[in-house]
């Protein structure tokens, strides 16, 4: 699509807005010419008092005017953002003139919907007021308003928990058995890279002792701990020991409430393992299938079966862990809402007390781009989205945080259910960036937040395995920053 902007630059909101209301369409930046059918003028007229939007649109054989006023006030940052607010609402409401679609979303466009229900709760708003803003000021589907009031309460409640020196750690463990066909992430498949597993974890142990001597001295409290990947269970069992007592011995776990691993893949669940998690007190495991259809396996890659989760399944009961989280995917190749409905009830039949529900990201780099995996429409992971959110109240769950992802099919979200009192904190703490998330391995991104306020600096690993062991000085210099952030705190 043609996008011309009068009066201001603000590019990134509007390519937010076509990637949300025009999946497929691209940006280019050229004046429109005498036949073109596919294309946007934006123009931001201002004044000290207010700034006003017109938008012109056109696609689909359609063409659509929309006008809309935000009335600027506070600091500049603030009137920063009631601009692209405005800039937002008029592309919007001109979109939904020429498709006649509304997204369940409405026009946000960020990971994190439930963000706005959150501060509006705490600056005092009800319930019934802060839903009603999502509706009226973001278009948000009453459905979608409801349950991000339900996240976001979850988010307020967990802020009022923390203190202005408390943080999150998270520890990445970039290695699976094989590649899944959704995944982009950095992670390295064993099978092809095993000789960098050993010198990336002593390096990571390293990386985990100096991060703790910084906590100490800033006088930093960890409240939760999170394993994540990749496949953690990828490393032997004496490997995991190696770096959970590296963790234990660095930092002082006293206030720390959770420690989470993501099992994750069941062809890495062992015994041995298990046992060691248990031994470290480990207070979550995710067993995470995503699928419990063997010819959806089969077609994201995956080297085991229904029976192999199952069994996994049964294994880490016997050590009971006090929570245990799986994790599933609307919108797998080959899946169906049928085959979603049967891989849901059969997670429910294992009693686990957390189930996160993801909605299917169409990443570049993965294998379902690259090669074209055909995938399920938007219609059918609706119908699969439809089956889940009934079906896990109707057992009991709850939903306690949510996000989303960048060309996410339908435009929908993913959401983490759990049984009351089974919340993993570290997810809402994380995805609605209440506290700092201090993060060690290969492609960490290391959060810094101040509380009480929108002001995140980020600090990030180099992503790869081998330059992260190589190269040790520039995660020193991401602790040095994130010192120097606390430093700089009222």
């Amino acid at each position: 699509m043609k996008l011309v902007l009068n009066g201001h630059d603000e590019r990134y909101v509007v390519e937010q807005s076509l990637m949300n209301l025009f999946p497929g369409e691209l940006p280019v930046y050229e004046p429109v010419q005498p036949g073109d059918e596919s294309w946007a003028i934006i123009t931001l007229r201002e004044s000290e008092a207010d700034c006003r939007v017109t938008v012109e649109l056109r696609h689909g054989g359609k063409t659509a005017a929309q006008s809309c006023r935000a009335v600027l006030s506070g600091t500049d940052f603030e009137k920063e953002g009631q601009r692209r607010h405005a800039i937002a609402r008029g592309f919007f409401l001109a979109a939904r003139a020429v498709t006649g679609v509304t997204p369940p979303w409405g026009m946000l466009t960020g990971v994190r919907p439930d963000k706005p229900v959150t501060w509006a709760l705490a600056g005092g708003k009800t319930p019934e007021e802060a839903a009603a803003m999502l509706e009226e000021d973001y278009f948000v589907t009453p459905e979608r308003a409801a349950l991000a009031l339900e996240t976001g309460s979850t988010a307020l409640t967990a802020s009022r928990k923390l203190g202005p020196k408390d943080i999150a750690v998270y520890v990445g463990i970039p290695f699976c058995p094989t590649r899944c066909a959704y995944c982009s992430f950095v992670s390295q498949s064993v099978e092809r890279s095993f000789a960098l597993v050993p010198p990336y974890v002593d390096a990571l142990i390293e990386e985990i002792k100096a991060g703790g001597k910084m906590v100490r001295e800033e006088m930093l409290r960890c409240r939760a701990f999170y394993m994540g990947g990749g496949t953690p269970t990828t490393l032997t069992a004496e490997q995991m020991d190696r770096v959970l007592t590296a963790f234990e011995e660095s930092f002082d776990l006293s206030p720390c409430e959770e420690i989470t691993v993501e099992a994750g893949r069941p062809d890495t669940i062992t015994a041995e393992k298990l046992a060691v998690l248990r031994a470290h007190g480990v207070t979550r495991v995710s067993v995470n299938p995503q699928t419990m259809e063997d010819h959806v396996l089969r077609a994201i890659g995956r080297c085991h079966t229904a029976g192999d989760i199952e069994a996994a399944m049964e294994l880490v009961e016997k050590y009971e862990f006090p929570h245990v989280n799986m994790d599933l995917i609307a919108g797998l190749p080959e899946d169906s809402p049928e085959g979603f409905r049967r891989s849901l009830d059969r997670c429910l039949a294992f009693g686990t007390d957390n189930v996160t529900v993801h909605t299917l990201a169409l990443k570049k780099g993965s294998r379902i781009l690259l090669e074209g995996l055909s995938i399920p429409g938007p219609e059918a992971v609706a119908e699969m989205l439809d089956y889940a959110a009934p079906t896990l109240r109707s057992a009991g769950y709850g939903p306690y945080y949510l996000y989303r992802q960048k060309y996410m099919s339908g435009s929908f979200e993913n959401i983490g259910w759990c049984r009351p009192g089974a919340e993993c904190w570290y997810n809402v703490y994380i995805m609605s960036e209440l506290c700092s998330i201090l993060s060690f391995g290969a492609g960490g991104s290391t959060k810094m937040v101040e509380p009480g306020t929108n002001h995140i600096e980020r600090v990030f690993n180099l992503k790869y395995p081998k330059e992260y062991t190589e190269r040790p000085e520039k995660c020193l210099a991401n602790q040095a920053a994130f010192a120097a952030f606390y430093h700089q705190l009222p």
